[in-house]
């Protein structure tokens, strides 16, 4: 003994010549760590070559290897079953699926309280008092249980490990007959016995010892009685007992005389098993001797906590199989989300095979009417088998009694009820009870939710729950609910997706019909445009003739019809219907059309302010000399997106549409008017007869609308804030570079914003009529916002606030344009007009702001 001082080899000596005493004191004084340790050296290293292990009998020798990856192909690794797999597979006490949660919410996360294990009971291996053991005896007959101990401590397989348990019982006590039962919970936590090996006799294989299956009521008989007391038993003859039930001797012809009846617990002191033992083949009267129970109790010590270990893992294989179930039923139910009686029959089916119902409804709640169902479906066990087509239910339907679904929809709760003829609840009961459609024995029902887990949308009902064995009628148990509860979580995602896609589907629908109603109303009229293609095919008035080239031009003196052809001249004079192929009768359709999408009743932001932003665009590339510097897309995009960028403008702001919680608020989340004008303006593009864009490719295609998107955004003034800082630094400091795109895209934002804007800059008595026009709508909204939101508005749109305008209007100089059109003026002399313009009306509104004149301003008519 290297490293311990010499008087050890003396102790270590005198432990080997008392070994009752060795023993004892392990037994008294060992630690958990010194007993693990101990295991930790032998597992592995104790060979069948060893003298301990010559004793072993032959058949033990011929088992496979232990350990868990060894396991016999009859407890297969947890995998998704190819075989129809039933809901009495998990009928023993596994961990809820579902649970509630501290709110109430139904959830699949469970917290699993600790328990609290109690120390192990001390546990004496052959304590040496018996009248058959000598000293060296002992020893050995302790090695020797020992060595049977480490042979099974491995094993996890619960049918291998019973019948190592037989085999190394069979060496310790030589009995005539061996059975072992395991004690088994329901979900319903009911306990009973099931045997693992019965009536098993020395030379059995592990395929006959595992044939049997006994189910033994608790309490009842010799077996029974030991596993409720937890007392062993050692009858002498078993026909004096009154507990020993004798009709298996009757059936086998076989005399049971003497009987070893000893518990098996495990680690917490609870009984997990019973082994017995039959007739003793040795010794007086064939009786099993105290030595016998000392040894058998010894052996079982261990092996229960090896039986515990194998259960837990028997219970974790068992709950891995069941989430794959559950699994394969989200997939199931996942797959199919278009069609809703397809998805109810998927569920229906699936529901019905695992739970062995007889019939399986599945109810849909009317979203419209609170005591109603909108669909019922219903399928029955022998429809599994047959052709997947839909059955007609109407006739079966009929005589369904909705009354339990309704009960349950308005409880939310589950409804189990193990025999309906005597539920008392429910009245309707006892009144069909003589009709011979009237069938119901046991049933289950419970609520299917939406996402939200807060509302009932639907309820599936399970009639008459089937013996796989006998194929009577019995009742639905917890595990059933269990699993129904369980599937009704995914039935409720699955049915509440489905249901979002036929709404999205029909809504789809009805807009398709709707653009096409409106694509066509929206378009100018044959006639309209027919006759718009004469006038434009004789002839046009020049831009000249117009001052289309003019920075002060004013529209007040042409007519609706003059302004549709000069549109056309500008963009023939731009050389955009050349370049681009464009048909004669599609420009007037697109242009008649685009101006009837303008509404007449809004009093400022109609045609006439986009023909004169459209027309400050057109001065600016003629006259401003901006022309040679933009590509021929650009320009295109560039007069489009002038023409185009307030359409459908209703005479109020992006602020009034999202207080006012108006439909277009849900669409987008910012720019929601100009995103609307695009839109509108993709609609008139593609319209029949109206698409200009047809000579285009398709990559220069997409980037025109993609420039004209930009573009009509770019008029958002919030939008124009946030970007033109960038572009008053690159002119500022003489960065601008004309070969970079982000450049252009951003000069091509201020240049929106310029024409939009360009009101300001025409010669004043155009500026102050324009500004009238612009009071008008926004006084419009003010008294919206009054009387719609009951707010009071901003001076901006308050009608008693008018005397504020010229303030406002110098102001809004001051913040807005000045600067843009000094930056555009330094890019081009050109564009200097429209400088020159603005700082004139600012000298003018700011004369009307210091005398106070608003009356002048306003001619008296707001």
């Amino acid at each position: 003994m290297e490293g311990f001082p010499p008087e050890s080899e003396r102790m270590e000596a005198w432990l080997d010549d008392n070994v009752d005493f060795a023993h004892s004191y392990f037994v008294r004084k060992a630690s958990r760590e010194m007993v693990n340790a101990w295991f930790a050296e032998r597992v592995h290293s104790i060979q069948p070559s060893r003298e301990g292990s010559k004793a072993l009998p032959e058949p033990l020798s011929s088992l496979p290897p232990s350990g868990p990856t060894e396991a016999p192909s009859s407890s297969p690794a947890p995998s998704t079953p190819t075989r129809k797999i039933s809901a009495s597979e998990f009928d023993r006490p596994l961990r809820p699926i579902v649970v509630k949660d501290a709110e109430g919410s139904l959830t699949f996360l469970s917290d699993t309280e600790r328990v609290q294990m109690p120390p192990p009971a001390s546990q004496k291996l052959g304590s040496g008092e018996g009248p058959d053991e000598g000293g060296g005896r002992g020893g050995d007959r302790c090695a020797r249980l020992l060595e049977l101990v480490r042979d099974v401590s491995s094993h996890l397989d619960l049918t291998a490990l019973c019948h190592r348990i037989f085999l190394h019982t069979h060496e310790l006590i030589a009995a005539d007959r061996y059975s072992l039962f395991l004690v088994c919970e329901d979900s319903s936590n009911k306990k009973f016995l099931v045997s693992r090996l019965f009536d098993v006799a020395e030379g059995s294989t592990l395929e006959e010892a595992s044939n049997s299956g006994i189910r033994l009521e608790w309490n009842k008989g010799i077996v029974g009685h030991v596993a409720a007391t937890g007392q062993p038993l050692n009858i002498k003859n078993a026909y004096e007992d009154p507990r020993f039930n004798a009709e298996v001797d009757q059936i086998t012809g076989y005399k049971t005389q003497s009987i070893l009846c000893m518990p098996i617990k495990n680690h917490r002191d609870e009984v997990v098993g019973v082994a017995q033992a039959i007739n003793k083949r040795c010794g007086e009267n064939s009786t099993f001797t105290e030595q016998d129970e000392k040894d058998f109790s010894s052996y079982l010590a261990f092996s229960g906590i090896v039986l515990h270990n194998a259960q837990l893992y028997e219970t974790s294989q068992l709950e891995n199989r069941r989430n794959q179930v559950l699994l394969d039923l989200a997939s199931l139910i996942f797959e199919e989300q278009q069609s809703l009686e397809v998805l109810l029959r998927k569920i229906a089916a699936t529901i019905l095979s695992f739970m062995q119902a007889q019939e399986c409804t599945v109810f849909i709640a009317d979203g419209e009417t609170s005591n109603a169902f909108s669909n019922v479906f219903h399928m029955e066990y022998e429809e599994l088998a047959g052709s997947m087509e839909f059955p007609n239910r109407d006739g079966d339907v009929s005589k369904i009694n909705y009354m339990y679904a309704q009960y349950v929809k308005n409880t939310m709760e589950p409804l189990n009820i193990p025999d309906v003829t005597k539920d008392q609840r429910f009245p309707w009961t006892s009144e069909n009870l003589d009709s011979p459609n009237y069938h119901v024995k046991s049933l289950l029902c419970t609520p299917i939710r939406n996402g939200k887990k807060d509302k009932v949308i639907g309820v599936c009902q399970l009639v008459n729950k089937m013996d796989e064995a006998t194929g009577e009628v019995k009742a639905f148990n917890r595990n059933d609910e269990q699993f129904l509860e369980a599937f009704a979580v995914f039935c409720g995602l699955g049915i509440q997706n489905t249901q979002m896609y036929e709404t999205v589907e029909r809504a789809m629908a009805k807009q398709e019909v709707t653009l096409e109603v409106l694509s066509y109303h929206a378009s100018a009229a044959e006639e309209e445009t027919r006759a718009l293609q004469v006038t434009a095919a004789a002839t046009i008035p020049s831009a000249q003739s117009l001052r289309l080239q003019d920075f002060s031009f004013s529209d007040f003196d042409l007519s609706d019809a003059e302004t549709t052809q000069a549109t056309i001249r500008m963009f023939v004079d731009l050389k955009l219907v050349q370049n681009f192929q464009m048909k004669y009768k599609n420009l007037c359709q697109w242009i008649l059309s685009v101006k009837k999408n303008y509404r007449k009743n809004v009093a400022y932001h109609n045609w006439r302010h986009a023909f004169n932003t459209s027309q400050c665009m057109f001065a600016i590339l003629r006259s401003g000399g901006l022309q040679n510097n933009l590509s021929d897309l650009e320009m295109l995009a560039l007069m489009i997106a002038t023409l185009s960028h307030d359409l459908d403008h209703r005479g109020v702001n992006n602020s009034f549409i999202k207080r006012s919680d108006h439909p277009l608020a849900q669409l987008y989340c910012h720019s929601i008017m100009e995103h609307h004008h695009f839109d509108q303006c993709l609609m008139i593009l593609n319209s029949p007869g109206s698409q200009i864009l047809s000579g285009l490719s398709l990559d220069e295609y997409k980037t025109t609308l993609k420039m004209i998107e930009k573009a009509i955004l770019a008029t958002d003034l919030a939008v124009y804030m946030k970007r033109r800082a960038e572009f008053f630094e690159l002119t500022k400091n003489s960065q601008f570079v004309w070969e970079s795109d982000c450049h252009r895209d951003l000069l091509r934002s201020m240049l929106m914003t310029a024409c939009d804007i360009s009101a300001i800059t025409k010669p004043w008595p155009v500026q102050k009529r324009i500004a009238e026009l612009v009071a008008t709508e926004f006084f419009e909204q003010g008294d919206k916002e009054r009387r719609e939101l009951n707010i009071e508005p901003i001076d901006l749109m308050n009608r008693e606030k008018r005397d504020k305008i010229p303030s406002m209007q110098v102001s809004f100089i001051d913040a807005i344009c000045t600067q843009l059109y000094e930056t555009l003026a330094s890019m081009s002399d050109s564009c200097s007009p429209l400088l020159e313009g603005c700082r004139k009306n600012r000298q003018n509104w700011k004369l009307l702001a210091e005398q106070g004149d608003e009356a002048g301003l306003l001619n008296g008519g707001l």
